[in-house]
């Protein structure tokens, strides 16, 4: 118990250094490593370079794979692109092994102070970051001093020397150790850290720490993998590319172990162990990376058969904008007209997927629409942009006014997709509320969604066909809509006044109404693209407003 506690606080005291000093290059570096990763170019050596980088920056293998699994699952990355970058994750997570190496133990306190100071008195932001950085870089080597100095009594323990030689005579066993405290801590530099520990007091030899450090390389995964839960097929596969990146490494290197120690020691300072087991990191994952690298289209193929299935990944960003049309404003604005009705699509989807997570209690279908939520909004400001590199051309009057309603209708959807994803937020709470609805409240409710939906399709197949006509209906069923609510409504508070009704699932029903009334509102907007006047015949459109479809 006198050895377990200093260590505990000594490794608590470690993690928690690396997560300052991991937050504050975070907040130094801004959005700015999402936005590298969100970029990155097909060439798996740009990968690897990146992911080492970004790695390197924010301090964290784990963090950079589980934002190239969320890559991955919206496809904004593809599977390839994720393994090459995993491969750079890798190799950047060695930096920290290779710092907390450096025998800096008489200046732990002075850079805590150092840090704490500039943190805490400068006014610039720059510089409190910086300030944040050193003293999670403190922290971090007094947390390891800690661990070192409560590992000094187990020299004079020969039943522990004797278990620490036994990793060296059984490397399989040193592996699975590995795995097993790298997945206990969620950190494998916090594992490397705790192998420092042990060498620097003499209890842990190279060819004792290389096998415990492969296996840290196997248990940081769990990460990854557990961030793969729940996501798509090409997620599932990243996650998996990681594990077997690192198993068959391990494998390897574990067959050439002796070559490998006597290949570290080569290049390593003599008698320096800390510096040796941080090179052998290092060397592990960089030799690792080439090894895999020009196999990547092999391992992609690997992790595919053992995940099979088709997935269809929903391409985001636009997909027929094309710039050497913007010369030709005419063929520019018909580009982003099918923007638009692709856009109208994925609101189509999410307006559907609410109201399926409504009434059959689910929340799986939550998730598409906050996914699809993501893809509209980038869709709005992709086409936008575009539009405003048309504007730059000269244009006649009729192109002028297509383009300002291209503009209103991009708007309007993006409105509708804001919608879509309030009734989601309702059937969340619904669900998680366990709030219950009468029969005739969830009828109704379905009966205003089907007629909003089926407006919809109609927005849509005008916009496809350019039909006036099919624009003009949806003027008219606008109108009706505006009915719907107002007619819901009311029956609503009857029920209300007569105690057939929650007043939560009261509020909730009242607020879905409201959200398809605005579904139309816009609905009716962007129909009225395709009309080059939208007065045009509105004299001859018949509001029809019988019950029958009302109740």
């Amino acid at each position: 118990m006198g050895i377990a506690l200093p260590l505990l606080g000594g490794l608590a005291l470690f993690l928690y250094g690396i997560g300052i000093m991991g937050e504050g290059l975070q907040r130094i570096a801004g959005d700015r490593m999402r936005k590298i990763l969100e970029v990155l170019t097909g060439l798996p050596l740009v990968g690897v370079l990146v992911g080492a980088a970004v790695t390197s920056i924010i301090q964290s293998s784990s963090a950079t794979t589980v934002m190239v699994v969320g890559f991955v699952n919206t496809g904004l990355m593809t599977l390839r692109q994720a393994i090459s970058v995993i491969m750079g994750a890798n190799i950047g997570t060695t930096i920290t092994a290779q710092l907390i190496a450096f025998k800096l133990t008489d200046y732990v306190l002075p850079i805590i102070a150092l840090g704490f100071g500039l943190y805490f008195i400068s006014k610039n932001r720059q510089i409190k970051y910086l300030g944040y950085v050193i003293l999670g870089f403190g922290i971090l080597f007094l947390g390891l001093n800690t661990m070192s100095d409560a590992m000094f009594p187990l020299r004079s323990s020969q039943k522990f020397t004797d278990f620490i030689l036994m990793f060296g005579t059984k490397p399989l066993l040193g592996l699975l150790t590995g795995v097993i405290i790298t997945i206990m801590i969620q950190s494998s530099s916090a594992t490397i850290g705790i192998l420092m520990a042990l060498s620097t007091q003499g209890l842990l030899p190279l060819e004792t720490a290389i096998p415990i450090l492969l296996g840290d390389n196997i248990g940081t995964c769990i990460t990854a993998m557990l961030a793969s839960i729940g996501t798509s097929l090409s997620a599932k596969r990243a996650a998996l590319a990681h594990v077997c990146f690192n198993v068959v490494g391990a494998i390897i290197f574990l067959l050439f172990l002796p070559l490998f120690k006597n290949l570290v020691l080569a290049f390593s300072p003599p008698g320096d162990i800390a510096r040796q087991i941080a090179n052998a990191h290092t060397s592990f994952n960089v030799v690792n990376t080439l090894l895999f690298l020009p196999l990547i289209g092999f391992l992609e193929t690997l992790v595919t058969s053992i995940i099979p299935g088709e997935e269809t990944t929903v391409k985001r960003g636009p997909v027929f904008l094309d710039d050497r049309f913007l010369g030709s404003p005419s063929i520019a604005l018909s580009l982003a007209m099918k923007e638009v009705t692709r856009m109208a699509n994925f609101c189509r989807k999410n307006i559907q997927y609410s109201m399926e997570a409504f009434f059959e209690n689910d929340l799986e279908p939550i998730k598409k629409v906050y996914e699809y939520e993501e893809i509209i909004d980038d869709l709005e400001k992709e086409v936008t942009f575009y539009m405003t590199k048309i504007a730059q051309h000269s244009m006649t009057p009729y192109l002028s006014d297509k383009h300002g309603g291209i503009l209103h209708a991009l708007n309007d959807l993006e409105r509708i997709g804001d919608h879509a994803e309030n009734i989601a937020d309702l059937a969340k709470r619904k669900i998680e509320e366990k709030l219950v609805f009468s029969d005739q409240a969830s009828q109704e409710l379905n009966n205003l969604h089907i007629y909003v939906i089926e407006t919809f399709d109609l927005v849509i197949s005008a916009l496809e066909k350019e039909s006036k006509p099919l624009a003009r209906e949806v003027r008219r069923r606008e109108a009706r809509i505006d009915i719907m609510e107002k007619k819901l409504r009311n029956r609503h508070m009857a029920r209300l006044n007569a105690g057939l009704c929650y007043p939560a699932s009261g509020v909730i029903f009242l607020d879905i109404i409201s959200n398809f009334e605005r579904i139309g509102d816009h609905s009716h907007n962007v129909a009225m693209l395709v009309l080059d006047n939208p007065f045009d015949n509105f004299e001859n459109d018949d509001v029809i407003l019988d019950d029958k479809d009302n109740d």
